[in-house]
This record gives structure tokens, sequence and C-alpha cells, in this order.
């Protein structure tokens, strides 16, 4: 059996938080956008998997990485990346920084600092926006922005699912110097509401997130291709919306994903203001 479907989720790009290759973009570029998003969909099942052991998730990984090789017995996501990257002059280097960050899921547990979650951003979530940016063929200025908005992207996940993250993979992305400093033990990632001090310490995250939002505000203006641009508005728009909730919900008891109703109203408002 394919290795990537052993441990898929069934999970897909319309369950994301963000948009995914949405009808905004023009028709040429969603191809191999979705080639990219099912390359990383899988990768992500594998490392994400619960009951899979690590050593499994490692093999398997490395099956994305023989495809991406063109060897056989490479993972079909793999291979089928792999196609759309030659067919369009394309690099696989984003491919293989987020096979990093796969691998780096299923060994590292914990995060000491917010510059070393950064750093994890840097491969986990960075390398997906700058895919996109080549697709378009976007120049590479647009990167820090890019990335300062898929660093947010992620750390947004991470705060939503830290209950979840926790339970299920004894995973702790909030970094543990600030959990010190707050008097939080992970431990009480497991409980039904959020305790003051961890609080406090999602706080302080989404604070953080807020700073990389700012940076990443006139991303869109920069985007050359009017269509992703306006994509990217909308993006930045519902990322702004869920910091907010984290600054004032708790994610272990409350509800902080967008229902559809509010993304979309949320989407047409930054449409309208582009």
């Amino acid at each position: 059996m394919d290795a990537a479907v052993d441990l898929a989720s069934g999970k897909g790009h319309r369950q994301e938080n963000f948009p995914v290759a949405s009808w905004i973009l023009k028709r040429e570029h969603r191809a191999p956008i979705m080639s990219f998003y099912r390359f990383a969909r899988a990768a992500d099942d594998i490392a994400d998997h619960e009951q899979a052991p690590p050593e499994e998730k490692l093999r398997q990984l490395e099956a994305m990485r023989h495809g991406l090789d063109g060897a056989s017995g490479g993972a079909p996501e793999a291979l089928a990346l792999r196609e759309v990257l030659t067919a369009r002059r394309l690099d696989d280097v984003h491919a293989r920084e987020l096979l990093d960050a796969f691998e780096q899921d299923v060994i590292v547990r914990r995060y000491t600092t917010w510059d070393t979650l950064i750093a994890y951003c840097r491969l986990s979530a960075m390398p997906v926006g700058r895919f996109v940016l080549d697709v378009h063929g976007e120049d590479r200025e647009t990167w820090r922005a890019n990335d300062a908005l898929c660093a947010a992207l992620q750390v947004i996940n991470h705060l939503q699912d830290c209950g979840k993250d926790y339970r299920q993979l004894d995973r702790v992305y909030l970094p543990e110097d600030m959990m010190a400093a707050a008097g939080a033990r992970v431990e009480e990632l497991a409980a039904p509401a959020a305790s003051p001090a961890l609080r406090a310490v999602i706080r302080e995250c989404a604070d953080l997130t807020q700073g990389l939002l700012a940076h990443s505000a006139r991303f869109a203006a920069s985007i050359a291709d009017r269509r992703l641009a306006a994509e990217v508005a909308v993006i930045q728009r519902l990322a702004e919306d869920l910091t907010q909730r984290l600054l004032h919900r708790d994610p272990l008891s409350e509800r902080v994903h967008h229902r559809k109703p509010e993304a979309a109203w949320l989407a047409i408002k930054a449409l309208v203001g582009r």
C-alpha cells in the first residue's frame, strides 16, 4: 500500500484555516499550487499520525524525498510534484525544506524560545508562500513580507490547536521560556480550560504574532499579480481577525476557528478593500 495513503488524515484543502489555490487566482497557477499542497498534506499527515512510530514516519518522509529525486519507490505525491516543477522550471528547494520541517516534527516536541519557534516556521511555513510567489514569477524582494505572514499563519495554527497537539502528539509549540516566566506547566494544556498563566503565554504569542502581521501588512501591495495580491489581502485579514480572537478567547475552551460564513464575510471585506 502507498505509504502516504497509509497515514492519510483525509483532510483536504477546503478544511484548511486559510485559502489554498482559491478561485481568485488565475487558472494556470492553481494546478501547480494544488500539486504542492497535496505533497505537503501527505507529508504533514505522516508527521502528525498519532499511532505510527517515529522510525516509520521518518521512513515514509524519506520516500517523499525519493519522489522528489525521481527514484523508483518514491511517494506518488512527490513524483507528481517533481513533474510539475520540471515542467514549470521551478526549484524543489521549497518542497525539501518542508520535509526538513516535518522530520523535525517527528523528532522535536518542545521549543525553547520564540526565536527557535520562528526558525521552525522558516522551514514549515515560509517555503509555502515562497513557492506560490515563484509560481507567479514574483520578485523575491517580496519574500521578507511573505515570511512574516507565513510565520504568523503557522503560529496561529499552533495556538488554536495547542491543546490537541499536546494531548494527541505530546507536541508543544508554546516557547518554554515564556511558559516558565508565566509559571505555566505543559500539563495544563490537557485541561478543559486554560489557567491564567497559560492564557498569559497564549496572549504573549498572539501579541508577537500581531507584530509579524504588522510586517506583512503591505505584502499584498507589493505583489505584481493582482489576483494573487487579492488572495494575500484576504489571508492577511483572516489572520488579523484570528489573532484578535486569540488575544481574547481561550483556545482550550472557546471556539477560535472561523465558521465558513465568518470567513466569507471577512474575505469579502478584504476584497472590497482591494
